[in-house]
């Protein structure tokens, strides 16, 4: 008792005593700062793009001995998600699985060529959860749908008897690519076949087996235009197959969080680890998911005890449609989302003919979907003052919800990330901004057999592991920053980074 009132009459002395520069550097949140500027610099400076493609090569290896591809469902998928799981493991952290059912999809057929009255193929894409055509496909004519601002989403769209027996040639936008093929089933069609609204290829799902009604698949701007004025001059016969296998199975989520760590103050950050079957997926998403194994390593190297809890995730089934994400988010409890500050996606980082988009969290760029929960702006202006810092460009790119980060912000948990484009088309001003070529895509290889080794732009993996660093190393201490007012400033960014779309996905339901 006599020392505890000596410590007590010694308290004021000791306050009086102390200098204000000395107190200032006890406060709470200035001491917060300063571990998250030192680990963010250490983070920055270690984590290492070379050494993260060590990770790209083994997916690459995973998806040459299973088949060609790392898809939700098959071995190439469990196989990476074992060698995640093992990686974490080994650096230290809690690791667990997250096992879920869902319905494989794996193409068998998808072809397109004209009969008549010129000969010709034309490249057609099986759209995800499609009904099957019989082997060896249909022949039928071919109508046109009259082209509005919701070119085939109404019956009235559809003159009566004109569609009964053929298939439906469909511009998209105006509705998700399921009603645009329902209204065309209940015409009477025996096939839909619907043409992009921009440049790039068509890749996109009817959300669930329960929606589809007919054969569908996707092909591009030009080659529908092309077939439209053909039917414009006279009849147009076509040979259509698409089919695909479809099969109940199981997939697993990887989550891995530090041992310490608040976690009523939990950051995350994600990307998913499944590849379509189409091949190995080293890009999309090899790129994310390596780019978080490479950080997470060094994190547990140089920081023991963060002040915030920081959990990883690599999810599945992506290609499907957000399965894995979606599951994750719909079994947290009330208070597992209010404990998640922050949720940073990071999905396609290493295109060859890159752009560098983050998503706009506050919707100053005024395109597509509205703003994100509050925070948002803040994690974008984060990023946006990173590689200002570093005199890197970037533009923005908008929240379409058609990656992982979509379920987060339908529960209004903060999100962010980057990504470096996909099937969008890049424009001659982002030539002159990040280099590559104008008029291509940003990935040429994007959901086909050309996404291996060879896929990667290392320089932009770099920029992007190095975002991906810094926002661990600061958030891993300190999340004020989501406290602080942004001042909104427009960029060059559009609804998909070039394309006026997003990057196609196979989830990807609407325009």
């Amino acid at each position: 008792m006599a020392t505890v009132a000596a410590a007590a009459l010694a308290t004021p002395l000791l306050l009086a005593s102390a200098s204000p520069s000395a107190a200032h550097r006890h406060d709470p949140g200035d001491r917060a700062a300063m571990d998250a500027s030192k680990l963010a610099r250490k983070l920055v400076q270690k984590s290492s793009a070379d050494d993260a493609f060590e990770h790209l090569e083994k997916f690459q290896q995973i998806a040459d001995s299973t088949g060609g591809h790392r898809a939700a469902g098959s071995l190439g998928h469990d196989a990476s998600a074992a060698y995640v799981y093992q990686q974490m493991k080994k650096y230290g952290y809690d690791v667990s699985y997250q096992r879920f059912d869902f319905i494989y999809t794996e193409t068998l057929a998808e072809k397109l060529s004209v009969l008549s009255p010129a000969p010709r193929d034309v490249e057609i894409a099986a759209m995800t959860y499609t009904k099957s055509t019989p082997v060896g496909g249909i022949k039928a004519a071919v109508a046109a749908v009259p082209v509005d601002d919701t070119t085939g989403c109404e019956a009235a769209d559809y003159t009566s008897g004109t569609f009964t027996g053929k298939i439906a040639l469909i511009k998209r936008g105006g509705c998700s690519f399921a009603e645009k093929q329902a209204a065309a089933a209940a015409a009477g069609a025996v096939g839909a076949i619907v043409y992009n609204n921009t440049e790039g290829t068509l890749s996109g799902t009817l959300g669930d087996q329960a929606s589809a009604k007919i054969p569908t698949g996707g092909i591009t701007q030009a080659e529908g235009e092309k077939l439209a004025a053909d039917l414009a001059k006279g009849p147009l016969e076509v040979s259509f197959e698409v089919r695909e296998l479809q099969e109940k199975r199981s997939t697993n989520n990887v989550i891995a969080e530090t041992r310490r760590g608040n976690a009523a103050n939990t950051v995350m950050l994600g990307a998913h680890l499944d590849s379509v079957t189409a091949g190995p997926g080293i890009n999309d998403n090899g790129s994310g998911s390596a780019g978080l194994l490479e950080v997470a390593e060094e994190l547990a190297k140089r920081e023991k005890q963060p002040t915030n809890k920081v959990r990883f995730a690599w999810w599945s089934a992506e290609e499907n449609g957000l399965l894995g994400s979606e599951h994750y988010v719909a079994n947290l409890s009330s208070l597992g989302k209010k404990e998640i500050k922050l949720y940073l996606n990071f999905d396609m980082i290493a295109s060859p003919n890159y752009g560098l988009f983050v998503y706009d969290g506050d919707n100053s760029d005024g395109v597509g979907s509205g703003a994100g929960p509050a925070g948002s702006a803040q994690l974008e202006r984060d990023i946006n003052e990173f590689l200002d810092k570093r005199g890197t460009p970037h533009e923005g790119t908008d929240f379409t919800g058609r990656s992982d980060y979509g379920p987060f912000i339908e529960v209004g948990i903060p999100s962010g990330g980057t990504f470096t484009g996909a099937e969008g088309i890049k424009t001659e001003a982002q030539a002159k901004k990040f280099g590559g070529s104008a008029g291509i895509a940003y990935d040429v290889n994007y959901h086909a057999a050309g996404d291996d080794i060879s896929n990667i732009n290392m320089k932009a993996f770099a920029v992007n592991i190095g975002i991906i660093a810094n926002a661990v190393g600061t958030y891993a201490h300190d999340i004020s920053s989501l406290r602080k007012p942004v001042t909104t400033v427009p960029t060059d960014g559009d609804a998909g980074s070039g394309g006026g779309l997003h990057d196609g996905h196979d989830h990807e339901v609407t325009e």
